[in-house]
């Protein structure tokens, strides 16, 4: 009787397997599945392929765990939290609010960033500052989002707040909604709000419609926690080496510098300016490799493309040169836009040459562009005064805090060259980003139209490394 049942226990044992860990299968079948969207703060076709804080978040992760990401783009926000639940994708990184709704149904993983909830309205037309102010205006949002949920809340104490949920368009499209005067309110995160704002001159938050909320990660709930515990260790990983922080630096650290006018002229300048001197900025990015849209954005934050202008320290021209660096660089007329163009171009090929090679883009373009401002003595300085005080001195995040201690007695007198007026290359790094993206944007609202893509099968998958 006893080997009879041993012999059934064993038979039992060799006909049932326990599946491997979640994580081993999907480094066995060398894909991660990651569901998101296409909006400027999550996952977007940039200038050189894709990009956004999610994108590469995911990126980082998914080479971590030694496999490729593969993202899942549905037909609307509603579905994603669906497909995860499903088991149809691994994960999904869509800019996903943690809500106690959702903490149901989905598992979510570590905040990796805070927003609130705007209601967004058209400028010059009277602000709303309460829910009250809602009630009885066309008001769209987002189908299956946070803001819906938070609506839905709130129609409990506010029986007439009526909205429409949408399922056929992204935040951004929403925006604009609004920016042409088709609705009168949408709500979006606050990050959506910033990012959208430096395209969108016309749109205004009325008030935060939540208290600070944490976005994250979402996962299947599921026994097998390895997955899980594999992005729990890689963010406290990126949180504790100041890898997150450099991310949101690198996505959200310049999104505010321009206000509505400055954007505004800016981008009357880029109409009636910039082609004058078009040609010799796409030359000289031939000659250095430098984006000619870069080059621009430089000539822009140094004189408003404005040949002939001069600053009471001396320097002149277009790219704003100073007498010893033009004889540095061959210049002779500093007032000759073409020559100042070519040289400014030279000289930030120079400031570059001089960092050490080991320093990596983006961070390496924003120390140049410091550089050129501040000049690459004081810049080595704030380097060093960057490393003495514990943080990475390669990293433009942690660089860009302690420029402005150049300024400070207790630490300018510590360095070899002295005083700086450390906050100016902060600002003008910044700015200079944000004219450069301003400038991108308007050079793809006047390409014209692109004719329609196929329509593409739900669920359709993107291979970064195929773009």
């Amino acid at each position: 009787m006893r080997s009879t049942l041993t012999l059934i226990l064993l038979l039992f044992l060799t006909g049932c397997s326990i599946p491997d860990p979640m994580l081993e299968r999907i480094q066995a079948e060398g894909e991660l599945m990651v569901v998101s969207r296409n909006s400027g703060t999550t996952l977007y076709e940039g200038t050189d392929g894709l990009t956004g804080l999610e994108y590469h978040l995911i990126t980082l992760f998914a080479e971590e765990i030694g496999v490729k990401p593969h993202f899942i783009l549905p037909d609307g926000f509603a579905k994603i939290l669906p497909i995860v639940a499903r088991g149809e994708a691994h994960l999904a990184a869509a800019g996903l609010t943690i809500t106690p709704g959702r903490q149901t149904s989905i598992r979510f993983g570590p905040a990796y960033q805070e927003i609130t909830q705007q209601v967004v309205y058209l400028g010059g037309t009277k602000r709303p500052r309460k829910v009250e102010d809602l009630i009885g205006r066309n008001i769209e949002i987002l189908r299956g989002s946070s803001h819906e949920e938070e609506l839905i809340k709130l129609s409990k104490s506010y029986p007439k707040l009526e909205w429409t949920a949408r399922s056929d368009l992204e935040i951004g499209e929403l925006l604009q909604r609004v920016e042409n005067g088709e609705i009168d309110f949408t709500i979006a995160d606050s990050n959506e709000v910033a990012v959208n704002r430096r395209f969108m001159h016309n749109i205004r938050v009325g008030f935060d419609l939540t208290e600070p909320q944490k976005l994250a990660w979402a996962m299947a709930h599921a026994e097998d926690t390895s997955l899980y515990e594999a992005i729990l260790r890689f963010f406290d990983r990126i949180k504790r080496d100041g890898t997150l922080d450099q991310l949101l630096e690198r996505h959200y650290g310049h999104i505010e510098q321009l206000d509505f006018v400055e954007s505004r002229t800016f981008l009357r300048h880029v109409k009636n300016r910039l082609p004058k001197y078009l040609d010799w900025y796409q030359e000289a990015a031939k000659e250095t490799g430098i984006e000619w849209q870069m080059l621009a954005a430089i000539g822009y934050q140094e004189s408003h493309w404005n040949p002939k202008a001069k600053s009471p320290t001396g320097v002149k021209g277009i790219m704003m040169l100073t007498r010893a660096t033009a004889k540095q660089i061959g210049v002779k007329n500093r007032l000759d836009p073409q020559e100042s163009i070519f040289g400014g171009a030279r000289y930030l090929k120079y400031i570059e040459s001089k960092l050490p090679e080991r320093i990596q883009q983006p961070d390496r373009l924003w120390l140049t562009l410091a550089g050129y401002n501040v000049g690459f003595g004081h810049l080595e300085d704030a380097r060093i005064l960057t490393q003495r005080l514990g943080d990475n001195p390669d990293k433009w995040s942690d660089i860009k805090r302690h420029l402005p201690k150049l300024s400070l007695k207790k630490w300018y007198k510590t360095l070899k060259r002295g005083y700086a007026r450390g906050q100016e290359p902060v600002k003008y790094v910044d700015n200079i980003r944000a004219y450069y993206e301003l400038l991108n944007w308007q050079l793809e609202q006047d390409l014209p139209p692109a004719p329609e893509p196929p329509t593409l099968p739900y669920g359709m998958s993107i291979d970064p490394q195929t773009l």
